[in-house]
Formats: structure tokens, C-alpha cells, sequence
């Protein structure tokens, strides 16, 4: 209604950064920008600019008008380009760890016949509904900081950095997140605002990113490939082999902060090397790809895409050995809480039992966190067409000391995952991320929203936290169940790639 709604006590801000990831800024032409209404000032920021104006939607529509010349990237221009330095990272120079070698693995393949699949895994977006955002007031005295975040110690030691405040007058308010899933345990944004507000000093500024900037300058979730042998034997499982190679979650994170990776990162295994089966030949090899896109903590790290391949892995093996990929799990796993947690699932799911036409199911079970976790999921397959129409999970955490917020937690993680499983997808064309909102990174829909049931369980010896442990096994389980539907091994993910989900 061309009324202007200024608020002289405190500035907005928002953010446009270098699409070329890491990429610098050349320079920009901040000249049409500051005739806008609203526009108080347009600064440099490491990789990109910020504008300030008297409210947010002035700051949005005058960062657009800003004239910026971009600098490249240093990583592969495609997706294709970066799943080929993948590819080529099975090699003894990026080995990063062995954490798991039992029997004698070169034996049993050469006494077997052989099972080999490889698996892959995309980058993935946080996609946090609540878009990054933080505010903060610098005065001569102190630092106030309102941002949702899960590092608030960290918080306070970039403050100090950029401040050259003590500890003590440094005052981190850590409101709801708006969604985290790992992303804010990132503080770029953070530290955006604050460098923001020391120019300002004295004035609040409340700093918020654009859906378009969240999307496209996200830390992601590593892609992965995996590649996996394995060989049974009069219906047993005798081997199994997996080797992992993805980026490094714990580099990409240890350099923000401007330290060194001391060791081996296990996230790169997460999920598949410390998993209860008893299988005599048992090996789990990572590999570390070179950087590239930022990466990071994504829901469940590195069980994520590990759960993915392992459960894939030991269903393909269970199908070759002619056996109930249950009745599989249940006499390979020595471990009594995992193994209850597979039994309620079959008991829930009615396993075994015949199922509607197009209707079946798939199983999957993950340790991760501490807690063993299964899951059945039953779809209806019309054609190409999926439709998830029930989830039934187990998790054990020790004990439980709030049910209710458990299922919660387990439910959220199903259909976080879902979303990842049947469609997330971040790509890469000429060294820019192509997904810049919601209509190109979709989520579960409601009409999608299988029924979920979960059943706790309280055999594990400690208490666990649950926030992670419901997502790992979805997509093996999903995919696991489109294959005993179809008969069709789908080895990469999202599995809309094959199918349509309705």
C-alpha cells in the first residue's frame, strides 16, 4: 500500500552469495540498489554482499538489483564430474579407514560364488523450513545473539573472534531452530550477522536469508558410492565386503573451524562397520573423496547413506541365498536387542502372511547412536506408480523416558527419510546447484504420509537419544520392498530416478 514500515530501532538484512560454492567476490555495482526505498547500505562480505534497509522485503528486492561479478568455484562444473572423483577414490592414496576386518576375506570370495552390486547416494539439502536467520546487537559494552543453532559454544567463540569481546559479555539466546537436522550446527550465517552488526554497532540487525540463498549455499550431505561383494553359502551369508568412498563430513567441518582432521573420519562408515551381524568374512573399507561442495552433519551423518547400502546389500545377499530376508537378519545378528527390535517388526507387519494384489513389503534394521532400529514398509505398486502405504518401526533405547517424544522423533525421522529416499536430489550444471526451492526439492506430500506405527523397546543396557536413529533404515527398506514387489534392484537413490510416487 506504499506505506513505509521503517523501524529506525533496528536494520534488516539479508545476504546474496557466490553460486560458484567457495568462489570469491570480484567485485559489484551496488548503484541501482541504494535509489530503492528502504535501502540504508550495500557491503562486501567474504564471498558475497549485504544489503540493509528498513525492513526484510526491501533487503530482498534491492539484493537482487545489485550488480556482481563472481568468481569460480575450484570443484567439478557437474554432478556427473564429482560422482567421477568419487568413483575414482577407491584407491589406496584416499583409504581413510578400516574399521572392520574379521576372517579371511580374499578366501571365502575366491571359495564362493560371488554377489557384487554398487550403490550410490546423492548430496542432499537440509531444506530447514525456517531459512537461515540470525539477530544480533553489538553495543560498546556486550553482544546479543538470537539465532537458532546447536553449537551455542561455538556461537560464543566466533563472537569473540569477530567482536574481540570476552566470553562474558558475549550472550547467545538459542531460540527454536525452525529445523536443524545438522545445518545449524553451521555458523556462516551466525557469523554474518555479527560482522553485520559491528559495522552497525549500536543497532540491532536481524539478518535472513533468502529460501533461494538457504537452498543453493547449503553444507550438504556427502554423496557416496559404495561398492560391495559378498558370498553365501548353503543359505548362509559367509561375506561380506563393503567399501565406501565419500566426501568427509569431519574435513569439511574441522576447516570451517579452521583446525585439521586428526584421524580417520568413521562418518564415512557410519552405519555399516559397526553393525551386529556375525558374519565370519566381514569387511568395511573407507575411502575419502577429495572436497568439494561444502559438506556436513545431515540427519543420522553418515548412517544416512550407509543404511542405505548395507541393508541393500544384505537383502540382494539374503535373495541370493534363497532365504526370508527376517529369517536372514534373525540368524545372522548376535545381538539380543537388535534382534527383538526385528522380531516386533515382523509380529507388527504380519510378515509372512499374503498381502493385497501389488501389495509388499520390505524390511530393513540399522544400529545407529546406540540404537538398534527396523523397520517394515508396505507399498502398493500400480505399473510405476509407488504408493508407501504403511511403515511399522521398533527401536530400543535403553529406556524410555518420554514415549510420546520418541514415537514423535521415529515418525519425523520416516518421513524425513522418505522424502530423501523418493526424491531428494541437490545437482550441479556449470558449478551451480540447480535446486533453488521447494518446487525443485520436494518433500513428502500428506497424501503421501503413510500410517506409521512404532513400538519401543527397553533391552539396551543405556539410555540412547532417538533424534537420528529413525531415518537410516527407511531407504533400504523402501527399496527393499519395491524389489520383492517388482523384482527390480534399485541400487541408486532418489528412486524416483525409477519409479513415480503417489
Amino acid at each position: 500500500f506504499g506505506i513505509d514500515v521503517a523501524q529506525p530501532d533496528m536494520l534488516f538484512a539479508t545476504v546474496r552469495m557466490n553460486p560458484y560454492l567457495g568462489g570469491p567476490i570480484n567485485g559489484f555495482d551496488a548503484s541501482k540498489a541504494m535509489t530503492l526505498r528502504g535501502v540504508r547500505d550495500v557491503i562486501p562480505l567474504d564471498n558475497g554482499i549485504a544489503v540493509l534497509a528498513t525492513n526484510t522485503w526491501y533487503a530482498m528486492q534491492a539484493a537482487k538489483a545489485v550488480e556482481i561479478d563472481w568468481g569460480q568455484g575450484e570443484y567439478p562444473a557437474t554432478t556427473e564430474a564429482m560422482f567421477a572423483v568419487i568413483a575414482d577414490s577407491f584407491a589406496d592414496e584416499h583409504l581413510d579407514s578400516r574399521l572392520r576386518d574379521d576372517g579371511d576375506m580374499d578366501r571365502a570370495l575366491a571359495e564362493a560364488d560371488v554377489v557384487e552390486a554398487e550403490y550410490r547416494a546423492p548430496f542432499l539439502a537440509h531444506a530447514t523450513l525456517e531459512p537461515m536467520n540470525a539477530t544480533v546487537h553489538v553495543t560498546d559494552t556486550k553482544v546479543d545473539i538470537w539465532a537458532g543453532n546447536q553449537f551455542p559454544t561455538q556461537v560464543v567463540k566466533e563472537a569473540q573472534a569477530i567482536t574481540g569481546f570476552d566470553e562474558d559479555a558475549i550472550f547467545v539466546h538459542t531460540p527454536y531452530l525452525g529445523g536443524g537436522f545438522g545445518r545449524r550446527a553451521e555458523m556462516d550465517f551466525i557469523k554474518q550477522a555479527i560482522k553485520i552488526a559491528v559495522r552497525q554497532r549500536g543497532t540491532p540487525i536481524k539478518l535472513t536469508w533468502s529460501r533461494e540463498e538457504d537452498m543453493t549455499h547449503d553444507a550438504y550431505r556427502p554423496a557416496a558410492i559404495a561398492r560391495v561383494r559378498g558370498a553365501v553359502t548353503d543359505g548362509r551369508i559367509v561375506a561380506l565386503d563393503l567399501d565406501a568412498a565419500a566426501l568427509s563430513v569431519s574435513e569439511s567441518q574441522f576447516g570451517r573451524y579452521g583446525m585439521d582432521l586428526p584421524g580417520p573420519d568413521n562418518s564415512i562408515v557410519a552405519g555399516a562397520w559397526d553393525q551386529p551381524y556375525a558374519i565370519d568374512n566381514y569387511r568395511v573399507t573407507g575411502y575419502r573423496a577429495p572436497a568439494m561442495l561444502p559438506v556436513s552433519s545431515w540427519r543420522s551423518v553418515g548412517a544416512s547413506q550407509n543404511g542405505f547400502f548395507h541393508e541393500s546389500a544384505i537383502d540382494e545377499l539374503a535373495h541370493a541365498a534363497g532365504q526370508d530376508p527376517i529369517d536372514v537378519r534373525l540368524a545372522t545378528i548376535d545381538h539380543t536387542p537388535s534382534r527383538r527390535v526385528i522380531e516386533s517388526v515382523a509380529r507388527q507387519s504380519n510378515w509372512g502372511q499374503p498381502r493385497a494384489d501389488g501389495h509388499a513389503l520390505g524390511v530393513a534394521f540399522v544400529l545407529s547412536f546406540g540404537v538398534p532400529t527396523a523397520q517394515v514398509i508396505e507399498i502398493a505398486v500400480d505399473g510405476r506408480d509407488i504408493r508407501v502405504v504403511h511403515v511399522w518401526a521398533a527401536v530400543d533405547v535403553g529406556r524410555a523416558l518420554d514415549p510420546r517424544n520418541i514415537e514423535a522423533q521415529v515418525q519425523s525421522g520416516i518421513n524425513f527419510g522418505l522424502s530423501a529416499a523418493m526424491s531428494g536430489e541437490i545437482t550441479i550444471v556449470d558449478g551451480r546447484v540447480q535446486q533453488t526451492n521447494f518446487h525443485q526439492y520436494d518433500g513428502i506430500r500428506i497424501q503421501q504420509a503413510p500410517i506409521i506405527d512404532v513400538e519401543i523397546l527397553e533391552n539396551g543396557a543405556k539410555i540412547r537419544g532417538i533424534g537420528e536413529p529413525g531415518l537410516p533404515p527407511v531407504a533400504p527398506a523402501l527399496a527393499n520392498a519395491i524389489f520383492a514387489a517388482t523384482g527390480e534392484r534399485v541400487r541408486e537413490l532418489p528412486l524416483n530416478k525409477r519409479f513415480r510416487f503417489v
